[in-house]
């Protein structure tokens, strides 16, 4: 499949990582932390360890967010993720020179909240889509989901020639925070950021566009307990081990193996400074633009790997071939492969 564009939103609320621990600081849910547990929540937001310098929320203020029950962030997320999709998918829509009633099919990936009926609903309403559209929503993947994503729009397109296809990865990160001792917990409440991308595609070729394919998988269900969510009365809890940087850099090694051809450069989900240094002591290059994505926006889950292509397509110049993998909840690796 073709792409015509690709486009990428986060919320107006940025913050620096110590704006973050100023805030948390001022909390109950932090006052009630272990001695440890905030010299651990220190160290990563106060000192600059993370490699993260800012991340968007959608909401106004931080602090709130790790005292609010169950029901307020379920609300927070069925209030937001269809206005941060909506506002990543129209300036996609508006560099591919379409409307969203021209639109055969949208695909939209999630992890951070459900909706049923899912966003790709509340985004068909919102932007117009013909009633006759084909509304696909993927939940369940984690943070390796935006590839799957494409696959299944790839599957689409090669069954509907002609078609316009949109796919939105998008995250209510600050809907699925969570605060208790155990690190894991604490570790994702210190990276983790809103964000969303979209991108256009069609099956119709043309000179100097890119195409998206090679598409593979891993999945190791065995180590399932991992990396998930997990239900703690009614929020989603983030359960993330210690082992999870070795776990993504062998699944991804395993993929890259398979890759068709040299890439130019490679682009991963951003996971955590220390994922990437786990990749990058298995990959031939170093991850530049996976690295300035996190430095800018914390890992913001699925969205993640597509915010780094964006960066990558728009200094390409002579690059031909990009080589894209993403990887979490499963626990689960997949990739892909862009070329022109």
């Amino acid at each position: 499949m073709f792409l015509e564009s690709i486009a990428t939103a986060v919320p107006p609320h940025r913050y620096t990582q110590p704006d973050c621990l100023a805030a948390l600081k001022d909390t109950p849910a932090y006052a009630g932390l272990k001695p440890r547990s905030r010299a651990l929540v220190e160290k990563i937001l106060g000192n600059g360890v993370s490699g993260i310098a800012t991340r968007s929320f959608c909401l106004p203020e931080i602090a709130p967010v790790v005292s609010q029950d169950a029901q307020a962030l379920n609300e927070s997320f069925e209030r937001e993720a269809p206005l941060l999709a909506a506002e990543a998918l129209l300036p996609a829509l508006e560099k591919a020179g379409i409307s969203a009633a021209d639109l055969d099919a949208l695909f939209i990936c999630t992890c951070t909240g459900y909706l049923c009926p899912g966003i790709t609903s509340h985004v068909a309403e919102k932007l117009g889509l013909r009633d006759t559209a084909y509304l696909q929503d993927l939940v369940g993947l984690g943070c390796g989901a935006a590839i799957p994503m494409l696959r299944s729009a790839a599957g689409f397109l090669a069954a509907h020639p002609g078609a316009k296809v949109a796919t939105v990865a998008v995250e209510v990160c600050s809907a699925a925070f969570f605060a208790d001792d155990d690190p894991g917990v604490l570790i994702s409440l210190c990276l983790f950021g809103d964000g969303a991308a979209a991108a256009i595609w069609s099956n119709q070729p043309a000179d100097g566009k890119w195409q998206a394919g090679h598409f593979t998988t891993v999945h190791k269900p065995e180590q399932r307990e991992k990396i998930r969510f997990v239900n703690a009365g009614g929020k989603l809890r983030n359960q993330l081990d210690k082992a999870v940087p070795g776990l993504a850099a062998e699944a991804v090694a395993e993929l890259y193996a398979k890759r068709s051809e040299e890439p130019d450069r490679i682009l991963t989900h951003s996971g955590g400074r220390d994922v990437i240094d786990a990749l990058e002591a298995v990959l031939p290059m170093s991850l530049g633009d996976t690295r300035e994505v996190l430095r800018e926006h914390g890992n913001m889950s699925s969205p993640s790997v597509l915010f780094a292509l964006d960066r990558a397509l728009a200094s390409a110049n002579g690059d031909r071939r990009m080589w894209l993998t993403a990887f979490g909840a499963g626990f689960a690796a997949h990739a892909c492969e862009v070329w022109r």
